[in-house]
Order: structure tokens, then C-alpha cells, then sequence
């Protein structure tokens, strides 16, 4: 990982006083199993990597430098967090929903769909819930060799769809993809799901694998999924806090300490800015979509019916995940709170027992 320049040895060897400052050239590998066209991984490599750069070069003796892995080209979306856990990146961005077995609580915020559609607020609500539950934090140290730097939010979501639709009806015969547990999403209401991920959503959208996607409008821009799916509705299942940006425990470890104090500095802006980023990109990716394709907001009473058909699933998953000795009634009561306590008004109000 680092190679040093042990200056103090050099000196010696010249008969020098010792100079005890050893400065180091890092390498980094780091990536994603999505391309930089989700906002995520873009902010990745346009922010966190720039950032770190700079912040560690300007403030100390040390460089840093990075190998790349984005788009899968180290490590598939399925496999960041074992990547990292075995230190074939050192850094990686995942969303957890490719994880159900090693991370089944950290998608918490899926388990309460139609939350608050604004990124900031779905991150304060998580940084909330993180706060009071340092299980969530504390496993990735515990059971997975990598340190947690970053919570990572999304934009809202919405359907992006090959047809127009107005009603959960018109959804019925038709295959919608998403990933791990928003599938369910469709599932408790009548719809078909599909399992899939944006690294081949434009291919299957092309060749009809599926007719839709629960997606936010960044990717139906960036990685042109209007194509194939030229019509857009605005339904509001939420903006999701459920990816994390990682790093391998023993490549942490090896770091000198003012890098590891200036990398925990830059994660937690960078943190903040995957829900400032979102925010601000919302509106102006809908505005772009509105000026290709057809751009249509659900009846409201749809998306309340919609709600209504999984009021009965967050519990469901609740006395799942505490039956295997996870505190997830305690976590989906919290977020239900802190969403309150940051001023969202839930369509259903879930009730956890």
C-alpha cells in the first residue's frame, strides 16, 4: 500500500544526525462496481479522491496517489464489500442492497418506503439512527476487516417505465427491476420484480428483460436509460441513505495518523455532499427529463393506495431481522421517529411492535 521513504535511515548511512520524519507515498485502490455516472461514484472520483489529495499533500509530508477500479473493472457491483474485506480494493462505494445476507439491516430505510424524497433529510435521518445503534457502524469492523467512512445517500426515487401507466393496475402484467429489498416494494403490490443493477440496466431495458426500473432520474440521464424507458412518473417511494464507502481495516491501520484524522475529515464532507449533490441534481435531471421524454406525477390517492398495499411489510421484516438477533424494531422505530423530529409526514405511519 504505502511505500516509505525512510529518510531517517538515509541519513544515518551518511553519518547524519537522525531526521525522524518519515514521509510516504501512498497508493490507494479505489472503486465501485457502478460507473462514475452514478452520482455516488462519480463524487467518488470528482470529490472524495481530489480532496484527499489535496488535503494530505498541503497539510503533511505524505502523497497520495490512486489505482481505479469504477464500472466493475476490479470488483462487480455484488462484490465491493469482499473486495474490500479482502484487500483487493482498499476503498470501495456499494449499495447494500447487493449484500441481504451480510448487511440485512442496514437497508432500513427500504423497509419504510414513500419516505421523505429529499436526499439531505434521508441522510440526517440515517446519521440519526447510526448515532443511537452502533451495531451499525461497529460491524463492518467486527465481522468484515474494513472501517465504515461514509454513509451515502441517493436521489429520490421514482418508475422509469417503457409504457405509460396511471394506476397500480396498468402495473400488473409487467416486469419492474430493482435491487434486494426494494423488489418488494412491487411484490406486496401485485407487480412483477426483477432483480437487476444499473451496470446492465440499459441492455435488458433494450432487449425487454424487464419493462421498468424503481429508479432515481441521475441514471435514467446519465447512463441514458430514457432510451429504452421514455417515460418517467413521479410516485415518491423516497430517497434511500443505503450505500457506504468503505475501507480495508489493515490498509487503515497502515496509514500514518494524520492521513487517517484528514481521511475521516474528507469522508465526512463527502458524506454530505452525496446529500447536497442529490438534492440539487434532483430537480435539474427531471427538468432535463421533461425536455426528451414524457414526465407524468402519480395521483396522489395512487401513491397512498401504493403505501397502504405494504403497511403490514415493515413489520414483517422487523420480527425477521430480530428473530436472527438484530435490533431492527428498534432501528425502524427510530427512523420513523427521526424522520418525524426532521419535519416528513409519513402517508401511512407505520407501526412497529
Amino acid at each position: 500500500m504505502a511505500n516509505r521513504i525512510l529518510v531517517a535511515g538515509f541519513a544515518a548511512s551518511l553519518g547524519f544526525a537522525a531526521i525522524p520524519a518519515i514521509a510516504d507515498d501512498i497508493t490507494l485502490r479505489i472503486g465501485s462496481g457502478h460507473p462514475p455516472g452514478v452520482v455516488y461514484a462519480g463524487l467518488m472520483q470528482s470529490y472524495f479522491q481530489p480532496e484527499l489529495k489535496k488535503r494530505v499533500e498541503e497539510r503533511t509530508d505524505h502523497t497520495i496517489n490512486y489505482v481505479e477500479g469504477y464500472s466493475g473493472s476490479i470488483v462487480k457491483v455484488t462484490e465491493v464489500l469482499e473486495g474490500v474485506q479482502d484487500g483487493i480494493i482498499d476503498i470501495g462505494g456499494f449499495c447494500y442492497c447487493f449484500e441481504p445476507s451480510n448487511l440485512p439491516l442496514h437497508a432500513f430505510q427500504v423497509m419504510l418506503p414513500f419516505g421523505t424524497m429529499d436526499p439531505v433529510t434521508s441522510l440526517r435521518v440515517a446519521q440519526d439512527v447510526y448515532a443511537a445503534v452502533p451495531h451499525l457502524q461497529n460491524v463492518f469492523e467486527e465481522k468484515f476487516n474494513q472501517k465504515l467512512l461514509s454513509r451515502i445517500t441517493d436521489g429520490g426515487y421514482n418508475l422509469g417505465t417503457s409504457f405509460e401507466w396511471e394506476t397500480l393496475d396498468d402495473l400488473k402484467n409487467q416486469k419492474i427491476a430493482g435491487a434486494g429489498l426494494n423488489l418488494n416494494w412491487l411484490e406486496y403490490a401485485g407487480v412483477t420484480p426483477v432483480q437487476s443493477s444499473l451496470a446492465t440496466a440499459y441492455t435488458e431495458l433494450k432487449t425487454n428483460v424487464y419493462e421498468g426500473w424503481i429508479m432515481f432520474p441521475s441514471a435514467w440521464v446519465n447512463l441514458k436509460l430514457h432510451e429504452p424507458a421514455p417515460y418517467y412518473t413521479l410516485i415518491g417511494f423516497g430517497s434511500i441513505t443505503w450505500h457506504g464507502l468503505t475501507i480495508n481495516l489493515d490498509t487503515w491501520n497502515e496509514l500514518p495518523a494524520e492521513v487517517q484524522e484528514i481521511m475521516l475529515e474528507v469522508a465526512t464532507d463527502y458524506e454530505e455532499e452525496t446529500g447536497t449533490v442529490n438534492q440539487v441534481e434532483y430537480d435539474k435531471h427531471i427538468d432535463t427529463l421533461k425536455g426528451i421524454i414524457s414526465v407524468n406525477e402519480i395521483d396522489p390517492a395512487v401513491r397512498a393506495d401504493w403505501a397502504q398495499s405494504l403497511a403490514s411489510w415493515p413489520q414483517t421484516m422487523a420480527d425477521e431481522l430480530d428473530g436472527q438477533g438484530l435490533p431492527a424494531s428498534e432501528v425502524l422505530k427510530l427512523t420513523l421517529e427521526a424522520a418525524e423530529k426532521h419535519g416528513y409526514e409519513w402517508p401511512v405511519r407505520y407501526e412497529i411492535q
